[in-house]
């Protein structure tokens, strides 16, 4: 099968070797295994950093957001069917979805809406899962809850802030506050369901004081937390909750103490990982998702279609990435 590989770290995206094509046996599914035949992919920043990382030992597929179709099962599989078509975000521990077919524990997999085009569908799985476990797993918002109650998510314009803004908008009675900082993420936010929109190049305190707010009951911050910290401690009522997904250099949790802020870290991965007990909540949030988007309750949140899978075309992708000016989602697909 074709795949798009690295096996160097640290290249510049704009050289050649940084992802290359290579040839690889198709392989072979476990016993809670799916064989997926990928129709299209998308690419997260988790891609990028993966790359610039620790060297691989050998060739290295990246990528695990894929939709596709099952052609083969493990002998254990109980969820699906060949000819199934599925959605998922994978494992970080195996290989990715940058290449022709792929493996996928079935109990972190999904089925994918019937109602969007499968680049539509590529876009959503890794961030879908990531903001459904902040929002519902982590700080604890009871779907239909938060009456009253208000929600800061900074860095709203990205992957996982696209989704989040729908899901918290749509499925909680939070006031959802969102940052961007150009006129087009700010309308991009505001689309999704912000109900209000600040610029997170400015000092956030005056801005939500302009209306009316004063302090949130809960931050999400997507991006350049240690940039916001001080700021965001000092936003969050006392008993206020953080949850961040980046990975801040140094994070002292003193301050926190003074009003018994609660802080919580979110990594999609951690289930898959660990083969976590309730691993199989991510195949129950997949199939709730792909609910909510035939319904019209959600929406997709690709920004830009990439063209086929290529090498070419994903270093394109992982450049456009690491510019922090990707607005939405980056797809591809077909090979």
């Amino acid at each position: 099968m074709k795949a798009i590989v690295y096996d160097q770290s640290g290249l510049p995206i704009d050289d050649s070797r940084a992802l290359f094509e290579v040839d690889m046996p198709k392989p072979v599914p476990g016993p809670r295994d799916l064989l997926v035949k990928i129709e299209a992919i998308s690419v997260n920043p988790v891609d990028t950093k993966v790359r610039a990382g620790g060297q691989p030992a050998s060739p290295r597929i990246l990528g695990w957001d894929a939709v596709g179709t099952v052609e083969a099962i493990g002998a254990e599989v109980a969820l699906f069917e060949t000819g199934d078509k599925v959605w998922y975000a994978g494992d970080i521990t195996r290989p990715g979805s940058y290449a022709e077919y792929g493996l996928v524990d079935e109990r972190i997999a999904g089925h994918r809406p019937g109602s969007v085009s499968a680049a539509q569908a590529a876009a959503l799985p890794l961030t879908a899962i990531t903001a459904w476990e902040l929002l519902f797993d982590r700080l604890n918002v009871p779907e239909g809850g938060g009456t009253g109650q208000s929600l800061l998510v900074i860095g709203a314009s990205g992957g996982v802030g696209s989704i989040l803004l729908q899901l918290a908008s749509k499925l909680t009675a939070l006031t959802v506050i969102g940052t961007a900082s150009r006129p087009a993420t700010q309308a991009w936010v505001r689309e999704l369901g912000a109900h209000h929109v600040v610029d997170h190049g400015k000092p956030l305190q005056a801005q939500l004081a302009a209306i009316g707010i004063n302090h949130v009951d809960h931050v999400i911050s997507l991006t350049h937390t240690d940039s916001y910290y001080a700021q965001i401690i000092e936003l969050l009522k006392p008993e206020g909750q953080l949850a961040l997904i980046d990975d801040p250099a140094a994070l002292d949790a003193m301050p926190l103490k003074r009003k018994s802020i609660s802080l919580h870290w979110e990594f999609m991965f951690t289930r898959s990982m660990f083969k976590t007990s309730d691993m199989i909540r991510q195949h129950e949030l997949l199939d709730r998702v792909s609910a909510l988007l035939d319904q019209g309750v959600l929406r997709t949140t690709l920004g830009e279609h990439g063209g086929a899978i290529t090498a070419e075309n994903l270093r394109r992708a992982h450049a456009l990435i690491e510019s922090q000016k990707a607005v939405g989602k980056i797809v591809l697909e077909g090979f």
